[in-house]
């Protein structure tokens, strides 16, 4: 492919940006015998927005304009976010929406203090240790554990909206659903990513009669791009929220009818209870921050691995020279890998909901502990093999290893308002359209999936088993980056637990290659979980393979399809990015 680009002081940016299938400069030059990105892919150009009052970054055109309407009536962050995530829930079902959990990070910009709530899903009361096992004790298939009732977790974006809103919110209630009822009644037209998803999982979404009716027509044939879909079940399920609260989801009519839809599920009940949905409470947790170069990197603790997981690998990486490398360097990728290898070992090991089992979080991100795990990288080749550390702990019990299969969905979005209150926010119904049952007009999540399906190993316990009122282990990473104790970027990634390497790679291509909001998030994921070097399809990453073989990896080539959303203090002003890999979109005024 041959490509025509002004000079750039990196020269990945002129092998790699400009290979893959999207353009993230402005001024980039096409040869005219090539196919335009967008046209070979789908994927439109992104540009850095510029705003100086209020911004709003999301992973659907509709959900974003919901949150800006909202900013532009004098709302504050948090009522944004409640606008856009209950637009989400409409527009982009099958990543999140009421029927699921989120994570949130939130700077109070009049309290100069950062905190973070939890709206994860919960276990049932009535689960048991073999609720993924079959009679012979091995573990279910995922995705016969998936579709059905048995998935289904109670769930938490409602009461994290409610709960938020109620401390912190400043526009009436009811007015933050108006976008969503209003789109849901008239109709929203159907995306391309929409349509595509839906065609992908005819065979699951049509087992059930309501999410049948739904996504497919008398005929059979699914939604296409650019119908008018509308969903008045799902307007009258906001208009009841809308007017009493919190209390209409998780109590009366509506509670009753998730309850006898995932219990009556075809080939796959579930145990959720209608005491489950009336005793969920949201939890606001101290932040967990680990240092980078002069930053603070800040999100979500334990039952989220994003921030500890996150936090280890730039705290290895903070003992080399990165900028010095250079993102064109073999080396600079190794580390990137090795180190998230190490550090996802650590988190197979460790980490889970620490409500329920103790968890070396201080050991994990101590300077000592993270400065030996980094010497294990100090040579030319690739780890021949990676093991969990030993983080000081003053508990003696240590886990088996997990098991669990976290796929990629969720979405992430970012709001800054004229105050400078900041939201940084992840939210799934974690698999693509989560359980399958839909129920008054919206999807039902997976979440017990992300469960560990075994609850020993070879006799040792394992963090991340499945036990009544847990929440499930995650990889969602909402981050807000401080320095000198004021924050300065919201970001965040979709993508299962390839979520953290999204947001490691983003962190880095800005922070120390230099690379703008927008370069940074475009530049093609190259990700390390378990081993092999995950390398991106369809763009430069893919020609990286020999390179990283020379130092001992194995790779696959692969959709590692991120959604980066992101916002940074840049003075006075704001500046935002969107991930051209999904249809996000960012406002500012």
């Amino acid at each position: 492919m041959s490509w025509k680009h002004p000079a750039t002081r990196l020269t990945l940016l002129a092998c790699l940006i400009a290979s893959a299938p999207y353009a993230a400069a402005k001024d980039t030059q096409q040869s005219t015998d090539q196919l335009a990105p967008e046209a070979a892919t789908g994927l439109t150009q992104q540009q850095l927005v510029q705003g100086k009052d209020w911004m709003v970054a999301s992973a659907n055109p509709y959900a974003s304009e919901a949150g800006a309407a909202i900013l532009k009536q004098g709302g504050n962050a948090i009522d944004a976010m409640v606008a856009t995530q209950l637009v989400l829930g409409l527009t982009e079902p099958q990543s999140s929406g009421i029927g699921g959990g989120a994570f949130l990070v939130y700077w109070d910009s009049s309290q100069k203090a950062l905190t973070t709530f939890d709206g994860r899903e919960t276990a049932p009361f009535g689960v048991t240790p073999v609720l993924f096992q079959n009679d012979q004790g091995e573990p279910l298939e995922f995705y016969d554990a998936v579709v059905g009732g048995r998935s289904v977790g109670t769930p938490g974006t409602v009461k994290l909206m409610w709960y938020t809103h109620q401390r912190m919110g400043k526009l009436a209630w009811n007015k933050l659903f108006e976008p969503a009822i209003k789109l849901a009644k008239d109709g929203f037209t159907v995306s391309p990513r929409l349509a595509a998803l839906v065609a992908s999982e005819q065979d699951s979404l049509k087992r059930f009669d309501a999410t049948r009716a739904y996504f497919f027509h008398d005929d059979g044939t699914p939604i296409q791009a650019g119908e008018t879909l509308t969903n008045p079940a799902y307007a009258d399920t906001l208009r009841q929220i809308a007017e009493r609260g919190a209390s209409a989801f998780y109590t009366g009519d509506i509670a009753r009818d998730i309850v006898q839809t995932v219990r009556t599920a075809p080939g796959n009940p579930g145990v959720l209870s209608t005491m489950d949905l009336a005793t969920y409470q949201v939890k606001e947790r101290e932040p967990v921050c680990a240092p980078y170069r002069q930053y603070d990197i800040c999100g979500m603790g334990p039952p989220s691995s994003g921030a500890l997981t996150l936090g280890q690998i730039l705290g290895m990486l903070s003992h080399y020279n990165l900028a010095e490398l250079g993102p064109d360097n073999p080396t600079s990728w190794r580390l990137l890998g090795d180190a998230s290898r190490l550090a996802f070992a650590d988190r197979g090991r460790y980490m889970a909901d620490s409500d329920y089992v103790p968890m070396p979080t201080k050991g994990l991100l101590a300077d000592d502990y993270l400065s030996s795990r980094a010497t294990l990288l100090k040579g030319e080749q690739a780890l021949a093999s990676v093991n969990a550390g030993q983080p000081a702990w003053d508990h003696a019990m240590r886990y088996a290893p997990d098991e669990s299969i976290e796929l990629p969905s969720t979405s992430h979005f970012a709001i800054v308002d004229k105050d400078r209150n900041m939201v940084s926010i992840t939210t799934t119904i974690e698999n693509g359209f989560g359980s399958r049952l839909m129920v008054r007009g919206f999807l039902l999540n997976n979440e017990l999936t992300d469960f560990s399906f075994r609850s020993h190993n070879d006799g040792q316990p394992i963090a991340n088993r499945i036990e009544p009122g847990k929440r499930p282990r995650s990889s969602m990473a909402p981050t807000i980056v401080m320095e000198n104790g004021k924050p300065v970027m919201a970001i965040g990634s979709p993508g299962g637990s390839q979520i953290i390497g999204y947001v490691a790679k983003t962190l880095v291509g800005h922070l120390d290659w230099g690379l703008d909001l927008q370069q940074a998030i475009s530049l093609p994921n190259m990700n390390n979980r378990f081993g092999p070097f995950e390398l991106e399809a369809g763009t430069a990453a893919a020609e990286w393979a020999p390179k990283l073989e020379q130092l001992g990896f194995t790779t696959q080539v692969k959709e590692l399809n991120s959604g980066v959303q992101a916002i940074k203090l840049d003075g006075k002003n704001l500046v935002g990015a969107a991930d051209p890999r999904r249809e996000g979109k960012v406002i500012a005024q």
